[in-house]
C-alpha cells in the first residue's frame, strides 16, 4: 500500500500550482520519513518530492523579488536609506529636497531587484545537493527550516553572484552620484562616504529580503489549508 501512496505523492508533487497543496506533500513527506519501516527507495521518491516542492516555493520567491518594484514596492524589503543617513534623508525631506532621497532608495532597490533573479539557479544547486538528513530535518524542523537550509548553503554563493550586479547597475542607475550628493548635504559627510561601503550596505539588505520572501512562502506551504480541487487531490487526502 505504501508505495502506491507514495507515487502518487510524487506525481502530486510534480503537477501541484498552489501553496496549499504542497503543504500536503510535506506533512505526508514528514510522516513517511519517520517511519521506521519506510524503504530508500520510498525515501528517495519522498525527497524527490520535497525537493519539487522547495524548487517551487524559491521559484515563486525570487519571480516576486527579482521583478520591476518587487523590492521597492513591498514595504518589509523595501531598502531604506542607510541608518547613518535617515537623519540628513529627514532633513533634506523637511527643506523640499525629498527627491533625492527617493532617487537614491529608487536606485539600491533596482540593484536588488536585478540581482535577485540569479538566486534562482544557486538554489537548484543547493537543492542537488540536499541529503537524506537535510530532508529530515526540514522536515521536521520549524516554520522556516528549509529557509535555514538554503540561507546556511546558498549565502555566500549568493553574494558572490549578487555583489558585481549591485555594483553595476547602482552605477548604472547613478546611485552613487546620488549618494555622495545626499552625504554631502551634511557635515562630515565627505569622510562619511568614505568610510561607508553602499555595495555591502545594498547586498546585505537584498539578501535579507530574498530570504524574507522566502521564508514567507516556506510558511504558505506549511500551514494553508489543502485546496483539494482536482480527482487526485481528493484521492489522495481526502480521506484524512
Amino acid at each position: 500500500m505504501r508505495p502506491a501512496v507514495l507515487s502518487v505523492m510524487l506525481a502530486l508533487c510534480c503537477s501541484m500550482h498552489t501553496a496549499a497543496q504542497l503543504d500536503e506533500v510535506l506533512k505526508k513527506a514528514g510522516v513517511s520519513l519517520g517511519h521506521s519501516g519506510s524503504s530508500q527507495l520510498g525515501n528517495d521518491k519522498i525527497i524527490a518530492g520535497l525537493k519539487q516542492a522547495l524548487q517551487i516555493s524559491t521559484n515563486k520567491a525570487v519571480a516576486v523579488a527579482g521583478k520591476p518594484d518587487g523590492f521597492l514596492k513591498n514595504e518589509a524589503i523595501k531598502i531604506l536609506l542607510p541608518p547613518r543617513l535617515e537623519t540628513v534623508g529627514r532633513g533634506l525631506r523637511m527643506m523640499g529636497m525629498g527627491g533625492r532621497v527617493d532617487e537614491l532608495e529608487i536606485g539600491m532597490n533596482r540593484a536588488a531587484e536585478q540581482a535577485t533573479p540569479q538566486a534562482k539557479q544557486i538554489f537548484l544547486a543547493a537543492l542537488r545537493k540536499m541529503s537524506f538528513d537535510d530532508a529530515r530535518h526540514i522536515l521536521s524542523g520549524n516554520d522556516t527550516a528549509a529557509t535555514e537550509y538554503f540561507k546556511r548553503t546558498s549565502s555566500s554563493d549568493l553574494s558572490t553572484a549578487f555583489s558585481p550586479i549591485v555594483h553595476q547597475t547602482m552605477q548604472k542607475v547613478g546611485v552613487v552620484q546620488q549618494y555622495d550628493r545626499l552625504t554631502a548635504s551634511t557635515p562630515g559627510g565627505k569622510a562619511l562616504a568614505g568610510q561607508f561601503d553602499l555595495d555591502k550596505y545594498v547586498l546585505g539588505k537584498t539578501l535579507d529580503g530574498l530570504f524574507h520572501i522566502l521564508g514567507e512562502e516556506e510558511k504558505k506551504i506549511r500551514k494553508d489549508p489543502a485546496a483539494q480541487t482536482t480527482a487526485l487531490l481528493k484521492e489522495v487526502f481526502g480521506s484524512r
